[in-house]
Protein backbone atom coordinates (compact mmCIF):
# COMPACT_ATOMS: atom_id res chain seq x y z
CA UNK A 1 0.00 0.00 0.00
CA UNK A 2 1.40 3.45 -0.97
CA UNK A 3 2.17 5.53 1.76
CA UNK A 4 2.61 2.57 4.31
CA UNK A 5 6.47 2.61 4.62
CA UNK A 6 6.62 -1.01 4.54
CA UNK A 7 10.15 -2.62 4.36
CA UNK A 8 11.26 -4.52 1.09
CA UNK A 9 13.31 -7.45 1.54
CA UNK A 10 16.08 -8.28 1.02
CA UNK A 11 17.95 -5.14 0.95
CA UNK A 12 15.10 -3.79 3.85
CA UNK A 13 14.67 -0.39 2.27
CA UNK A 14 11.54 1.67 2.83
CA UNK A 15 8.83 0.52 -0.10
CA UNK A 16 7.67 4.39 0.13
CA UNK A 17 10.65 6.04 0.57
CA UNK A 18 13.60 4.57 -0.63
CA UNK A 19 15.75 4.94 2.53
CA UNK A 20 17.07 2.15 4.62
CA UNK A 21 14.05 0.88 7.09
CA UNK A 22 12.86 1.95 9.70
CA UNK A 23 12.47 5.38 7.84
CA UNK A 24 12.19 8.24 9.85
CA UNK A 25 8.98 8.29 8.61
CA UNK A 26 7.98 5.07 10.10
CA UNK A 27 9.47 5.15 13.04
CA UNK A 28 7.05 8.07 14.27
CA UNK A 29 4.63 5.90 12.74
CA UNK A 30 5.86 3.42 14.91
CA UNK A 31 6.23 5.31 18.64
CA UNK A 32 2.83 6.19 17.08
CA UNK A 33 1.21 2.73 17.35
CA UNK A 34 2.70 1.05 19.76
CA UNK A 35 1.42 2.03 23.31
CA UNK A 36 4.62 0.87 24.69
CA UNK A 37 8.47 0.56 24.40
CA UNK A 38 8.46 -3.40 25.51
CA UNK A 39 6.30 -4.16 22.66
CA UNK A 40 7.86 -2.31 20.01
CA UNK A 41 11.08 -3.65 21.06
CA UNK A 42 10.10 -6.93 20.32
CA UNK A 43 8.62 -6.15 17.54
CA UNK A 44 11.79 -4.45 16.01
CA UNK A 45 13.75 -7.28 17.05
CA UNK A 46 11.75 -9.80 15.23
CA UNK A 47 12.77 -7.60 11.97
CA UNK A 48 16.35 -7.23 13.14
CA UNK A 49 16.64 -11.06 13.04
CA UNK A 50 14.95 -11.81 9.89
CA UNK A 51 17.02 -8.57 8.36
CA UNK A 52 20.44 -10.32 9.43
CA UNK A 53 19.93 -13.19 7.46
CA UNK A 54 19.20 -11.03 4.64
CA UNK A 55 22.12 -8.35 5.10
CA UNK A 56 24.68 -10.74 6.21
CA UNK A 57 27.85 -8.80 5.43
CA UNK A 58 26.00 -5.58 7.16
CA UNK A 59 27.88 -5.68 10.72
CA UNK A 60 26.02 -6.67 14.05
CA UNK A 61 26.16 -3.47 15.49
CA UNK A 62 25.00 -1.06 12.77
CA UNK A 63 22.42 -3.56 12.30
CA UNK A 64 21.24 -3.07 15.64
CA UNK A 65 21.43 1.06 16.19
CA UNK A 66 19.54 0.52 13.07
CA UNK A 67 16.23 -1.18 13.88
CA UNK A 68 16.71 -0.45 17.73
CA UNK A 69 19.08 2.00 18.79
CA UNK A 70 16.80 4.77 18.17
CA UNK A 71 13.81 3.50 20.46
CA UNK A 72 13.89 6.07 22.72
CA UNK A 73 14.77 5.24 26.63
CA UNK A 74 12.77 5.43 29.17
CA UNK A 75 13.92 6.14 33.05
CA UNK A 76 15.44 3.73 34.50
CA UNK A 77 14.31 2.38 37.99
CA UNK A 78 16.68 2.66 41.13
Amino acid sequence: MSGEHAPEPPNWSCGSCGEEWPCATKRSRLLQEYGDRATLSVYLGSCLAAASEDLRTASVTSLQDRFIGWLPRGPRST
